[in-house]
């Protein structure tokens, strides 16, 4: 009622109720950027392909450039630009051969290029150099590349995380989504709650990157 009764106080205000949606809608992005992060950021294509376009620039200008070629590849990993990437990845392997974020995005670009066992294996060896490597998230990307095909493998990898990152709301909602495929309804619920419970414990400066996940666990829980 009363969000009906703003709205109709907002129309009244502007004159036309498409202007007064719009307006709402601009708000509750706004709110939802700064506070909570589940609606994705309008400026961060724009940045990333002015940085890629940077990089291109210096690349042709220093083709021994190994770190802008390492960037380069992650920002088209973003982009969905796979081939691209691995190609880059390819040509600077030696130099980052005891690199574990080296290997985990190689792995990562194989894995969406379909090359699930070869992705699987460079992941591993990443997390073999440093199980923290991206505070544990290639555990989390082979739970999503499992999530379906492989359940329990799945599971595991994100009690794996989970081993890691006790205080992670994040694995408790994925986690909570993979007993849902399943079917487990009740184990879904119940890592929903400890998804929002988790986030509920944590420090002021946690919270922003985890909020995300507990409303999506509100949601989830009751759906």
């Amino acid at each position: 009622m009363i969000k009906f009764i703003g709205f109709m106080l907002l129309w009244r205000l502007v004159g036309n109720p498409f202007l007064a949606i719009l307006i709402i809608l601009v708000v509750v992005y706004l709110l939802d950027r700064r506070y909570v992060g589940v609606f994705p950021s309008l400026t961060k294509p724009y940045k990333r392909m002015k940085r890629i376009s940077t990089l291109r620039r210096e690349i042709l200008m220093n083709r021994n450039d190994v770190t802008s070629k390492h960037e380069l590849a992650r920002l088209l990993i973003e982009r969905k630009k796979f081939q691209e990437a691995l190609e880059l990845l390819n040509s600077i392997q030696v130099q980052f051969d005891h690199s574990a974020e080296y290997w985990d995005d190689l792995g990562t670009v194989n894995l969406r290029l379909g090359h699930i066992q070869k992705g699987e294996e460079y992941i591993l060896k990443a997390l073999a150099i440093n199980p923290r490597v991206k505070y544990g998230q290639p555990f989390l990307r082979l739970a999503g590349i499992y999530q379906h095909s492989d359940q329990q493998k799945a599971e595991q990898y994100v009690r794996t995380f989970q081993d890691i990152h006790s205080s992670s709301s994040e694995a408790s909602y994925l986690l909570g989504m993979m007993y849902k495929e399943m079917g487990r309804k009740q184990e879904a619920t119940d890592a929903f709650r400890e998804s929002i419970d988790i986030y509920r414990s944590l420090p002021k400066y946690k919270k922003r990157q985890e909020r995300k996940w507990a409303v999506r666990s509100v949601f989830r829980k009751m759906s």
